[in-house]
């Protein structure tokens, strides 16, 4: 269905990495139905490379954790009336919020008080902590599309007009470069065996996860090397400090040889093994079929203030689309370098343990495709409901 204005206006918001790789591909999708929409919201580079205006961009908001959010909360407030401000003045055609529920739900509110429809894509984790804000999506949203299968029976049962609509990632094809030619590209010893260490794509998580990921790596004494991709939302200043954090090459003496990449998931398709900072890279891991093990570590207030209030039986998104431990969950204090290297030597060498994995990702893997494209869906309803609303 065509739009009725010819110049749409799309709000959208994702302070994420992981959303904003989303919304890049939203917006030309879109575009195929609504060729002269324009876009404007909180974003990141990538986005704004397609010609997205940026009222807030996503590198100034993302924050992680109860402590960390504190800490910012002037600064967050400040850009957040910049959306509402803009959001006011421009009365755009639709809307599209990307996870990111700190920020996104309160925006659901100010969009739907001007009548603005609601597209909620990529649904916050409101079945494990924070249900209630579920009156908050059945008041403020008018589709919730999930991209985890289990997640649309929830919202349904509470009320609210949910569609399971896949995994993006599902559609995405293997990465097509060769192990030759990623081996050159960062000279990297094509003879032995890699494993990638990925700490997360926020510069905290980086700095809480990376050293011990790399003390783990040190304790290994065998012929690998270690892959570090880098998210492309971290700053300039963040990968210098990253480098800051690596041995130095061959020392000490028999030390690890790691690599900072930019490709995360050829980084997953090439590797033996993975160690994996829950979030969306765990899902890549599994749709690629690396076996991983899942890693994570916060302040411990944060920690502390989660045990009470987080009620599902994993962390792992893989686990818990399985029902079962499927990946190892290494969480807090049980994250050690000793437990990380034990549990590599492991997926490294143990053939009957790699083959278990192997098909239980593939079975997990099976769930999370759709029979349409899950972006194509969401450009779909996106343009239907621009149609009434103008």
């Amino acid at each position: 269905m065509a739009p009725a204005s010819d110049q749409p206006k799309i709000f959208i918001s994702t302070g994420e990495a992981s959303g904003e790789h989303y919304a890049a591909q939203l917006i030309p999708a879109i575009r195929k139905l609504a060729p002269n929409a324009e876009f404007f919201g909180l974003g990141g580079q990538r986005m704004e490379a397609l010609g997205f205006r940026r009222i807030v961009r996503a590198e100034d908001v993302a924050v992680m954790g109860i402590t960390e959010i504190i800490q910012h909360i002037p600064r967050i407030y400040g850009e957040y009336r910049k959306l509402k401000v803009s959001i006011a003045k421009e009365r755009p055609d639709a809307a599209i919020l990307i996870d990111f529920p700190d920020v996104n739900l309160s925006l659901a509110r100010t969009l739907h008080k001007l009548g603005v429809p609601v597209i909620y894509f990529v649904s916050p984790q409101l079945w494990a902590w924070k249900k209630y804000r579920i009156h908050k999506v059945r008041r403020f949203v008018d589709r919730m599309l999930v991209i985890f299968p289990f997640e649309q029976s929830f919202y349904r049962e509470h009320g609210v007009n949910a569609r399971f609509v896949g995994h993006p990632l599902a559609e995405v094809p293997l990465p097509s470069i060769s192990r030759k030619d990623f081996a050159d590209q960062y000279s990297l010893d094509p003879s032995k065996s890699w494993v990638g260490l990925l700490p997360g794509s926020r510069f905290k998580e980086v700095r809480l996860n990376l050293p011990e990921m790399i003390e783990a790596a040190s304790q290994l004494q065998e012929p690998l090397e270690f892959l570090v991709p880098l998210a492309p939302t971290l700053t300039p200043e963040h990968v210098a400090h990253v480098r800051t954090m690596l041995p130095a090459d061959g020392l000490p003496a028999g030390g690890p040889r790691i690599t900072l990449v930019e490709d995360a998931r050829a980084t997953l398709h090439h590797a033996r093994a993975s160690v994996v900072a829950s979030g969306t890279a765990t899902v890549e891991a599994a749709l690629i079929g690396n076996p991983f093990i899942v890693v994570y570590r916060v302040s411990q207030l944060t920690y502390s203030v989660a045990k009470r209030v987080v009620k599902v039986p994993h962390v792992a998104m893989v686990n818990l689309i399985a029902g079962r431990e499927v990946v190892p969950e290494l969480i807090q204090s049980d994250f050690t370098a000793g437990n990380v290297a034990s549990h590599l030597q492991n997926l490294l060498h143990n053939e009957r343990a790699r083959a278990k994995m192997h098909a239980d990702l593939a079975q997990v893997s099976a769930t999370l495709h759709a029979d349409k494209s899950p972006i194509e869906q969401v450009a779909s309803i996106t343009v239907e409901l621009m149609g009434p609303a103008r």
